[in-house]
């Protein structure tokens, strides 16, 4: 027996089952045009709203919809009152009507959420959801320090500091977009990043935990103006990244000694950002595919749910 989840973020579509110890995590991202930034929330509906059935249909024809107990799906961005986007409409009626069809209860997460599961899930630290711990949400609209604590199946996070203007990967992606590259360019600016021969040092302005990175996207545009490298600009964005992700960590773990520290959210699988963490303070990372947008935490702590009330 297993769970199905669902999760449909701003620019990725998927759906996930999970019968306790493994799952299997379907998803595809959503088309922007060359040259954009982004999506409408009304574009990234219609594309959820289309692309949903067929990652269904997919996990039909892997035979893994059978004997599925409960239904969860990604509802808001965060668990806190007032956090809301239209794209996660999609999953959460979609999902309802599943369970409601099959006869099984239906669990509301927040996209948050299920990033910390799978992060956790995926580096073999599933322990980490029954204790307190400091994580990091670096994707393409989040850059949160957090300070997460067990809440009944789930998990509640407190921001604890970040960013205070641009988010981590809006500075990587407004990056590629600038040199060419497809959004979103995570993938791009990483491979780059190898090929630099300059290495300028950036120094991102620290206050308590929490930073500005608006400051790094004019440099990266003087850059550009200045006829730098495409390699170099891309290896300055993710170095103002990487050093002010991990000097707040470190301060961090200085204010909250002894807790360890989990990586989640597409910006934190970048390899050096990522290095950088491990050696650091030993971070706990995801692996690649599941630091992305998916609905396998989803997956998860649908059935941490459904087991707690009886249901598996």
């Amino acid at each position: 027996m297993s769970v199905l989840g669902l999760d449909t973020s701003n620019y990725t579509t998927s759906a996930a089952t999970f019968d306790g110890q493994s799952g299997e995590n379907l998803g595809r991202l959503l088309d922007v045009r060359p040259g954009e930034l982004g999506l409408r929330q009304s574009d990234a509906l219609f594309q959820h709203v289309k692309r949903l059935p067929c990652l269904l249909e997919q996990l039909a024809e892997e035979g893994r919809l059978e004997n599925i107990r409960a239904v969860g799906a990604s509802t808001r961005p965060r668990a806190v009152e007032g956090s809301y986007m239209p794209c996660f409409l999609a999953g959460e009626g979609q999902g309802r009507g599943i369970a409601a069809v099959l006869g099984v209860p239906f669990y509301a997460h927040s996209h948050q959420q299920g990033h910390l599961a799978a992060a956790a899930w995926s580096a073999g630290r599933l322990d980490l959801l029954d204790s307190s711990f400091l994580a990091w949400h670096l994707s393409g609209g989040t850059t949160e320090l957090l300070l997460v604590r067990p809440e009944g199946t789930s998990v509640s996070a407190e921001i604890i500091g970040g960013t205070s203007d641009l988010s981590a990967g809006q500075l990587i992606d407004r990056t590629g977009v600038l040199l060419g590259l497809q959004f979103p360019a995570g993938k791009a600016l990483d491979g780059l990043y190898a090929q630099a021969d300059a290495c300028y040092e950036p120094r991102v302005k620290v206050k308590e935990l929490t930073f500005s990175l608006s400051g790094m996207e004019n440099q990266v545009k003087a850059l550009a103006d200045e006829g730098e490298s495409p390699a170099n600009i891309a290896r300055f964005a993710i170095d103002a990244i990487s050093n002010v992700v991990w000097r707040v960590t470190q301060e961090a773990q200085r204010r909250y000694p002894g807790l360890p520290v989990l990586c989640s959210g597409g910006v934190a699988s970048n390899s050096q950002l990522q290095a950088g963490l491990i050696h650091i303070c030993g971070a706990i990372c995801a692996k690649p595919q599941y630091s992305t947008d998916n609905a396998i935490g989803t997956a998860i702590l649908t059935w941490r749910a459904a087991r707690a009330e009886g249901k598996l």
